[in-house]
């Protein structure tokens, strides 16, 4: 049947009218709010003094956010994802079903898009999951669209400059905005390890050189000599900087030791995955990379997501859904609202998010500390291990003093895993108000063996070691439970405190009952310095998967 010229024009006609709808509802909307601040209080306050403006011909990438739909439905969902006696229990969501139930809604990132493209941005990159919106423009053409000013200020703590808007921004758009990353640079990322370089370890109870800890005595000590090597399973590592592959390389040809997983880089927005020693230090990066292999040996790959834009990097980690456990060594300044909606994506998609809490004990400072006290965040604090020697088993263990642990700093409620008796008492100060963290922990202490930068060195630790031998961990958690006909376990800290409480913790848990990070010491149970304590991995696993 021929189509008359009308009925064949009714698609294009469709078209031009969805683009002009859009159009107009950019031209007609009021500037309004986005739903988070953006400001820095040195700057608010005026303890910034200002330098300058920032030049107009100067590029600037930021990262929209848009707010999900339906929160208070996701939020009821998720506690039946993870609630063993309902019938949503590990039943998770893909991207597309996530996006159809939850994500902003077509039209309105539609518009965003439309609203930055009028406005001089370049659209960068979207996101399937409409969540995140990556543009880049002149600081000229940010300012217009933002009705702000972007200026230079003096950092109040800090030998540099900044730059920052001198007001909230304001948008042209009739679609909420949640935030705005890349409005400043008050705060700069912050990884999470310690490198003394100091030769010798106070204990030598470790296979690397001056008996400091290598990641396969990690691997011995909390797991033992188990047939569980994350095989069908991948890591996905969140970085700011690239890395070289040599390092790895390095580190494991001098420990005689294979190298049997793929690594695999993710430029997040064109991001440079390699890290030069001359003019980049890969420390954090090749340190997570090494950590989680060895505690992983025969994972299906690394996956190591690189960009500058936290939330750019884990809406990508989400989207993907290729990795079910995630590690992250790194802190940062921003506004916490923007991440908590990829958090709660990923906890319904079945992914663990392992973040290290810092290594200043109880006075890391809460931009520090962030994201780890996300309530869809498991937190990993540290400890000092000592093993019956090298590639020996676990002998005792105390809290480590830099293992950074508190209610939050940023002003996170307690979630409802935290609300279970038992966890909150009067010996370890945890708030009844606040996130508590950590909430597990690993060794971290300064007496690591680990190569970067193009060589080898001794004295390193930070709870950067820890977050990733949990990732590994549940890496083969998740083998197991998938050999077994099972799902992944996803979001972990439900079941963790489960246990916590029950009458297994002993067997599936270390509890450290010694040691002090400042202001909080480690006592029976859970406590602020290393949660719940370390993994006695083979009990644990059996326990978690049990809980199917």
């Amino acid at each position: 049947m021929k189509l008359t010229p009308l009925l064949r024009s009714l698609p294009q006609l469709a078209t031009t009218l969805c683009v002009f709808a859009i159009s107009f509802t950019v031209a007609q909307a009021q500037p309004k709010l986005t739903l988070t601040t953006h400001v820095p209080p040195a700057v608010s306050s005026g303890a910034a003094p200002l330098l300058g403006h920032v030049p107009s011909t100067q590029r600037l990438s930021l990262a929209i956010s848009l707010p999900l739909r339906n929160e208070t439905v996701l939020d009821e969902l998720l506690q039946q994802i993870y609630d063993p006696h309902s019938a949503n229990y590990h039943k998770y969501l893909s991207v597309a079903e996530f996006t159809s139930q939850f994500g902003p809604a077509a039209a309105d990132y539609a518009a965003a898009i439309e609203f930055a493209r009028a406005n001089g941005l370049e659209v960068i990159d979207t996101a399937p999951n409409r969540m995140v919106l990556d543009v880049e423009g002149a600081a000229a053409n940010i300012e217009n669209a933002l009705h702000i000013k972007l200026n230079l200020y003096q950092h109040p703590t800090e030998s540099r400059v900044f730059y920052a808007p001198d007001r909230e921004p304001t948008i042209d758009l009739v679609a909420p905005v949640l935030h705005i990353s890349g409005l400043d640079n008050y705060t700069l990322p912050r990884a999470k390890n310690v490198h003394t370089q100091a030769a010798g370890a106070s204990k030598n109870s470790g296979s690397g050189p001056g008996g400091n800890f290598v990641g396969s005595d990690l691997r011995a000590a909390y797991y033992g000599a188990g047939s569980l090597d994350g095989s069908g399973q991948s890591v996905g590592l969140f970085e700011f900087a690239g890395y070289e592959v040599s390092d790895v390389q390095n580190y494991f040809n001098k420990l005689n030791q294979s190298l049997n997983v793929p690594i695999n880089g993710v430029s997040v927005n064109g991001a440079n995955l390699n890290c030069p020693p001359s003019s980049c230090d890969d420390s954090e990066q090749v340190i997570d990379i090494e950590i989680s292999i060895s505690m992983a040996p025969n994972l299906d790959q690394v996956l190591v997501y690189v960009g500058n834009k936290d939330v750019s990097i884990f809406n990508r980690m989400a989207v993907d859904n290729t990795a079910k456990q995630l590690s992250c060594s790194w802190g940062w300044s921003d506004d916490e609202t923007s991440l908590d909606p990829i958090f709660k994506e990923m906890a319904a998609q079945g992914q663990t998010v392992f973040v290290a809490t810092g290594d200043d004990g109880s006075g890391t400072p809460g931009d520090i500390v962030w994201p780890a006290d996300d309530p869809y965040i498991l937190a990993v604090g540290g400890t000092d291990l000592v093993t019956t020697g090298p590639g020996g088993a676990w002998l005792s263990e105390t809290g480590w003093n830099g293992s950074a642990g508190a209610p939050s700093k940023n002003g996170i409620p307690i979630p409802f895993y935290q609300k279970l008796k038992g966890v909150v008492n009067s010996q370890n100060d945890a708030s009844s108000s606040l996130r508590n963290y950590p909430d597990v922990a690993a060794e971290a202490n300064t007496n690591q063996w680990s190569c970067y930068d193009g060589g080898c060195f001794e004295g390193n630790g930070g709870t950067s070691y820890a977050a990733p031998q949990w990732a590994g961990i549940t890496a083969m958690a998740n083998q197991q439970a998938i050999a077994n006909g099972g799902t992944a376990l996803g979001f972990l800290n439900p079941n963790i405190y489960r246990i916590g409480v029950g009458s297994d913790y002993d067997t599936d848990f270390h509890d450290i009952t010694a040691g002090r990070n400042g202001k909080y010491s480690a006592v029976l149970g859970y406590d602020l310095v290393t949660g719940w304590g370390s993994p006695q991995a083979a009990n644990l696993i059996d326990e978690l998967i049990s809980l199917e």
